[in-house]
Formats: C-alpha cells, sequence, structure tokens
C-alpha cells in the first residue's frame, strides 16, 4: 500500500472534511422529493394525465426543481391523434392553461410506465445504466411525496389497462425504502377508487396516507369538454389543485387542513376521502403542507474572499508548494507543515508531467489547471498525487 505524504493525509482529511459540512447544511434544509404517476393508457382516460400535470405544476412552483421529480405518463396524450389540440393537455374548458407546454418534463413515458419500473424507482433497484433522471436519489434526511392516480378496485392499482400492482406489493417497496433509509417521511395520495385500500397494508414508519375514495367506493370525473371529447379531470384532484393554488413556499397551512377541505365531502365527490396516519410519527395537525410540497433551499452567496490562515489580500501569492503547507497546517494545527517530507517531491512529479498545467494553476486558468489535476490522477501507483493534485486545483480557486 502506497504511503501517503503529510501534504495527502491532509487532503485526504479535506475530502472527508467538506462532504460532513455539506451533509450538515443540507440537514437543515428542506430535502423534498416527488414521485407522480399516471397509470393509464387510452385516450379516454385523458384526466388522468391532467390529474397529475396538476400536480407537477404545483411543486414546480413551490420551488421542487425537475431534477427531484419523477414523473410517469402512461399516455402521451399531447401526441394523441385524436387531440385537437396537438401538444396541449387541459383541464378547464376554457382553455386557458396549458398543462403541457414545453417546461414539461417526462421522465417515463408510454410503455415504461410499469409495475416493475415503479418499484424500481421506489427501491432503487435499477440497471447500471439508468440515467439520473430516472433515479430517485433519495436518502434518510428525503420527505418524499407520492401521488398517483388510474383505475384501480379493492386493494389493486392496473398499469397500461393490463398489469396490476397490490396494496402489497406498495407496501413491501416502503418497507425496502425504510430498511434502505431512503426516506425520513412519505406522503402517499391516490386518486382512484376504492383508494383507501391501497394504503391499508403499509406497515413501514413514517408514511401518512390519502385516498380520494373508501373502501367500495368509486372515483369521479368532475367535468367534461364537448369539444375535446372527454372528461378533463377527476373532482378529488380537481379540487385537491384548487387548495394546493393556495399555497406558498411559507405556507402553515397543514396536511389535517388539506383534507378538512370543505370540497372533499361527498356532496361533492360522491365519495369519502380517506386519511391514514397511525404509522407517522407526528399529528397531522402539525405538519405542513410544505414539508412535502415545496422546497426551501436557497442560494448562499460568499461576500468576502475566502482565505487560509488569514492571509491578506495585499500579501504576495504563496507558491504551490506554501499552499500545501498552508492547507496542512489549517487541517492540523499541531504539525510542522513547513517539514512536511515529500511536499516537494510531489509537486517536482506533478511539474515535471505537466509544467504548463502547473503554471497555468499558479495563474488561475481553469482549462490548464484541470489538466495538471488529471495529471496526478493518471498515476495510479501514486494516489497522493491524484489527492494532492485535485486538493491543490480547489485551493488554486478558493484563494
Amino acid at each position: 500500500m502506497a504511503r501517503l505524504s503529510p501534504l495527502g493525509v491532509a487532503i485526504s482529511c479535506l475530502g472527508c472534511v467538506v462532504p460532513l459540512l455539506a451533509a450538515s447544511v443540507a440537514e437543515s434544509e428542506r430535502n423534498n422529493w416527488v414521485v407522480i404517476v399516471e397509470t393509464s393508457k387510452y385516450w379516454y382516460n385523458y384526466r388522468h394525465t391532467t390529474n397529475v400535470l396538476s400536480v407537477y405544476h404545483t411543486v414546480k412552483r413551490l420551488g421542487i426543481p425537475d431534477s427531484q421529480i419523477i414523473l410517469m405518463m402512461a399516455e402521451d396524450m399531447p401526441c394523441n391523434p385524436r387531440n385537437t389540440k396537438p401538444g396541449m393537455v387541459f383541464h378547464e374548458q376554457s382553455q386557458s392553461l396549458n398543462l403541457y407546454g414545453e417546461d414539461v418534463e417526462v421522465d417515463y413515458r408510454g410503455d415504461e410506465v410499469t409495475v416493475e419500473n415503479f418499484i424500481r424507482v421506489l427501491t432503487g433497484r435499477h440497471a447500471p445504466n439508468t440515467p439520473r433522471n430516472k433515479r430517485l436519489l433519495t436518502d434518510s434526511a428525503s420527505n418524499v411525496l407520492v401521488y398517483i392516480t388510474g383505475h384501480s378496485g379493492e386493494e389493486f392499482i392496473k398499469f397500461q389497462d393490463w398489469e396490476e400492482m397490490t396494496s402489497n406489493d406498495i407496501a413491501d417497496a416502503f418497507q425496502q425504502m425504510h430498511k434502505q433509509r431512503r426516506y425520513g417521511k412519505v406522503f402517499w395520495i391516490s386518486d382512484t377508487c376504492q383508494a383507501a385500500s391501497l394504503q391499508n397494508k403499509f406497515y413501514s414508519p413514517g408514511i401518512i396516507a390519502i385516498g380520494s375514495s373508501s373502501h367500495n367506493e368509486s372515483s369521479y370525473s368532475h367535468h367534461m369538454d364537448s369539444y375535446i371529447g372527454v372528461a378533463l379531470v377527476d373532482r378529488f384532484t380537481y379540487y385537491a389543485t384548487d387548495y394546493f393554488n393556495q399555497l406558498k413556499v411559507s405556507s402553515d397551512k397543514t396536511i389535517a387542513h388539506f383534507k378538512a377541505y370543505p370540497y372533499f365531502t361527498y356532496r361533492h365527490l360522491n365519495a369519502n376521502p380517506q386519511m391514514r396516519t397511525d404509522l407517522f410519527p407526528q399529528r397531522a395537525e402539525e405538519t405542513k403542507m410544505t414539508e412535502f410540497f415545496a422546497s426551501t433551499g436557497r442560494m448562499r452567496f460568499q461576500s468576502t474572499v475566502l482565505t487560509l490562515q488569514g492571509s491578506r489580500a495585499t500579501s504576495p501569492r504563496p507558491s504551490i508548494v506554501e499552499t500545501g503547507a498552508l492547507l496542512s497546517s489549517a487541517l492540523s494545527p499541531t504539525s510542522d507543515a513547513t517539514k512536511a517530507t515529500g511536499t516537494e517531491d510531489l509537486f517536482a512529479i506533478l511539474a515535471s508531467s505537466a509544467p504548463e498545467a502547473l503554471d497555468g494553476l499558479l495563474r488561475r486558468d481553469r482549462p490548464s489547471a484541470v489538466a495538471f489535476a488529471g495529471a496526478g490522477s493518471e498515476m495510479p501507483s501514486r494516489p497522493e498525487l491524484a489527492m494532492g493534485a485535485s486538493g491543490l486545483w480547489l485551493l488554486a480557486f478558493l484563494r
């Protein structure tokens, strides 16, 4: 095993410290992910497309980026030959708002929307070549919102009108997520017939669930458009979207407040929405909707020059060797960094292999600095060179 020089050890420590600092910052921010699923094919299920797009636009408006949204659409309604408005999808007869537009990123489309792929998204069990946009990259600090709509019966939901996913399948997938520490909390929302039966098998902690209809109840569409020729949206999602439109990132509205929305009654839905809270660690009255629907991540800007050991901006820029000594001293104040054996040797080897890149590093020329870092990474027999080159590239632009 190759022995690391003190500088290599210092940079290795930096590699450990930086992720820890990043993790502590991340834990202080909300880490929200969203999975939105439409399981139905065919033109007459147009309303299921508008259901998912309504939720999609809500979470995007509240700050969750596409990189943290998995959108699964089983039918390509905008391009369906029956669509008299190609490339457009509406949930209102006035057709004032195109839900599809140009800023919708569909991650799973058409035949990709299967029971297997949905389970793989939840559990993270993908083929090695699966692209990032198809992966739910959550962790133990993540709040995950799962919204699903389609046709279902008692304890199952249909995918693509030819395969089924049972409530046991969903429950077991959440249990795998829990064992893998892939979530902190989960908010499950289903707008289907007998929706409550999909959530009655859940047994993993940290899950709260709402279904649009109770056991043995159907979920109905809200209104139809004679011009398009189909129902535009389901009742539960129609009223839920009306509620979501009242939300802001700073809203204090809770999940209990959402469940008690005056339109979630049998009179308006022809069904009785059901909420399950026994697996959730806190009361629904204390859980804000924005804990799942919004992102509060903020950009942080450094307004002053970041220096090591408080060096003055007017002082001459230290040499590359002196920079290494500063790093070692900063990470390990008790060490005698100026006597670090092997430091000069490290840079001599790197400089001889990429002298122009080293010069560019000192001048803060990015392409040259990248080349310098690459020179170290191409020496597998000397791992300290790879760490040293990468660390110095970082230091050159932090100073």
